[in-house]
């Protein structure tokens, strides 16, 4: 999901003169940044440690300064095209699940994840109204030690998904190709793409210290963060959704489990159901900051391994020497 849209557009929702002048702020901090051409062909920009394009780092800067997060908050982090949007739908649909009885119908069937469990970076930064209090379900991109302190100092939990890095690049190149042709834009060739991946390159990025920021908090902190990957999950999707509503504090009961509500949550929740919904194949969503997106070009296969589609063996291989090497000694080992 990438923007170049100028600063007005993106932090003046109110028009106010205070608004313009935190853009100009921004800007003024981003002209002394390192930069580089980046997946879209536009800049990004390196901020502590991470390259974000300018509508990126502009929410970011944006909620590390004002963002001030409920005790009770809980976060799904991930890095683009890991397993957000799933993750968005299980996470919502286990903590709604006391709301709905009877005739009601679950959000997710008439709003996409994405619009149900906002982004930080977009919705929030200047709008920190502009969710449900009632559902303390919030979301990121954002690496773990770029975070708010208002949020790394709190009692707020974090549930990180992340997978293999083969897979997540052929997905996230996939989803920036679609939105190009969308807006009749030439999008980058895989092979550049791939390269500029390789050497960290991305949106978030580089993809390992993501990983690896997480993962070392997760340890720290095993009570406030839950690691998982997309593999695993997709193993064993009950187990997982079990896991979950656990750490969330809101633990399945005996009758439900009796009752099947927690595969009446993985049915609801899957690519097959969502992506066949009317909402998601002719919807869209993030109206609220001036790029809505189609919600279709969210929903491609779903599958693990589709990379060997799309890359070469051998630039499998060196993406997994990659990983190996930039996670080694950490303990973590990611499925490839």
């Amino acid at each position: 999901m990438e923007s170049s849209l100028p600063s007005s557009q993106i932090l003046d929702f109110d028009g106010s003169a205070e608004r313009k002048n935190e853009a100009k702020n921004y800007n003024e901090v981003m002209s002394t940044l390192p930069k580089v051409k980046g997946l879209r062909g536009d800049d990004y920009y390196l901020y502590q440690g991470f390259w974000y394009a300018p509508f990126f780092l502009e929410g970011l800067m944006s909620v590390q300064e004002h963002f001030n997060p409920q005790s009770t908050d809980i976060f799904v982090a991930s890095f683009p095209k890991t397993g957000t949007t799933w993750l968005k739908a299980l996470t919502f649909a286990i903590f709604t699940r006391s709301r709905l009885s009877g005739s009601t119908t679950s959000s997710l069937l008439t709003k996409m994840p994405h619009d149900c469990v906002p982004f930080l970076k977009y919705n929030l930064a200047q709008k920190p109204s502009n969710r449900d209090l009632a559902i303390p379900l919030l979301s990121t991109h954002v690496p773990y030690s770029c975070l708010p302190k208002s949020i790394i100092s709190s009692s707020c939990k974090i549930i990180y998904i992340c997978r293999d890095a083969k897979d997540a690049f052929v997905s996230l190149w996939y989803f920036l190709a679609t939105l190009q042709r969308s807006k009749n834009v030439e999008h980058l060739p895989l092979e550049e793409a791939f390269e500029l991946f390789c050497n960290g390159i991305a949106n978030f990025g580089p993809y390992w210290n993501h990983v690896l920021g997480y993962w070392r908090a997760s340890l720290e902190f095993p009570e406030k963060i839950l690691f998982l990957t997309y593999e695993e999950m997709k193993k064993d999707t009950a187990a997982h959704v079990k896991k979950l509503a656990e750490f969330m504090g809101c633990s399945f009961t005996l009758e439900e489990e009796e009752g099947g509500e927690v595969q009446k949550i993985i049915s609801m929740c899957s690519f097959e159901k969502l992506s066949n919904l009317e909402v998601n194949k002719n919807g869209k969503c993030l109206r609220d900051i001036s790029i809505a997106i189609p919600n279709s070009i969210y929903f491609r296969k779903g599958e693990i391994g589709d990379w060997e589609n799309h890359l070469t063996p051998e630039m499998g291989a060196r993406l997994d020497d990659i990983m190996e090497q930039k996670l080694k000694g950490s303990g973590l080992k990611l499925p490839r």
